[in-house]
């Protein structure tokens, strides 16, 4: 998939969940509802732009590192950026066992990449070197934003699902009890189902991304194929909430969703699928431009 279908895939899925939202406040509270709908939706996406970085960081107990401490990390953050043209973002560490990483931040001027402990132990040079380029992409394609706005109208639908369940709509335009009852119930399935999907748009976004900012995405998909390994065997810490998942380069708590229907909210593609297209664009820089070598 081309980055502009991805793109416009993605802002497809977001104006489907707005209008799922602004149809669950008419249902339940007519025009009445529709406002409050609208308001609630700014409130948690204001929130959620401006403090989803400081959140992430605190919720997986990350802290900011210096080149002293860690100059092969900032070595090749630096590259890499340099390479995009962005500025250099604050760079954390985290003291998880489990191998992961993520972006977070409201623009590429206030961004924050993190790398976990357990991941500095299993990879290598040219591995670390993807798995940073997949997350400075998430940063370029301002993907912490679209995610930011996915995860607020979603928790935005299933406050205000419950808001009405417990205290009722307005007579005039949402008060029928079984329209509450589906609304209840159905409406925040609805809002997770399109939300995942978003985060899983914008993880193959970056993946693609990420494999022409470093020019070696064979390197990216050896990186995800050890960590889909090795996080399935590391618990995630207690402090981790599903609502950060998306979050990370593979999901955290993939060891403890199931499979099944529950697949159907996969925050992330599966590996495999990932590691597919990753030799699909390997191929296209190949026949651009003659084997990587570095």
């Amino acid at each position: 998939m081309t980055p502009g279908i991805n793109r416009a895939k993605t802002w497809v899925l977001i104006a489907g969940l707005l209008g799922l939202f602004l149809v669950v406040g008419y249902l339940i509270g007519g025009q009445a509802g529709l406002t409050v709908a609208l308001v609630l939706g700014l409130v948690f996406n204001f929130a959620m732009y401006w403090w989803s970085g400081s959140i992430a960081v605190r919720s997986t107990r990350s802290r900011e590192v210096s080149e002293q401490e860690y100059p092969q990390l900032y070595r090749i953050v630096r590259e890499l950026t340099q390479a995009e043209g962005m500025p250099m973002p604050g760079i954390y560490v985290s003291d998880m066992q489990q191998p992961n990483a993520f972006a977070t931040g409201r623009n590429p001027q206030n961004a924050k990449v993190a790398v976990t402990q357990g991941i500095l132990q299993i990879l290598d040079e040219r591995e670390l070197r993807g798995v940073l380029a997949h997350e400075l992409s998430h940063v370029a394609n301002r993907d912490i934003l679209v995610s930011s706005i996915a995860a607020a109208i979603g928790t935005s639908i299933s406050y205000l699902a419950m808001m009405a369940f417990w205290f009722g709509g307005d007579d005039e335009g949402g008060g029928n009890p079984i329209v509450l009852l589906v609304a209840w119930i159905l409406a925040p399935i609805a809002a997770g189902l399109i939300q995942m999907a978003v985060s899983r748009s914008r993880e193959f976004q970056a993946d693609e991304s990420g494999a022409f900012l470093s020019r070696d995405p064979q390197s990216l998909a050896s990186a995800l194929q050890k960590l889909e390994q090795t996080s399935r065997q590391v618990p995630p810490p207690h402090s981790l909430q599903p609502g950060e998942a998306h979050l990370f380069i593979v999901n955290p708590l993939a060891a403890v969703k199931g499979r099944g229907i529950m697949s159907l909210f996969r925050t992330h593609p599966p590996t495999e699928e990932r590691v597919a297209r990753l030799m699909a664009v390997q191929d296209e820089i190949l026949r651009r431009q003659g084997p990587i070598g570095r």
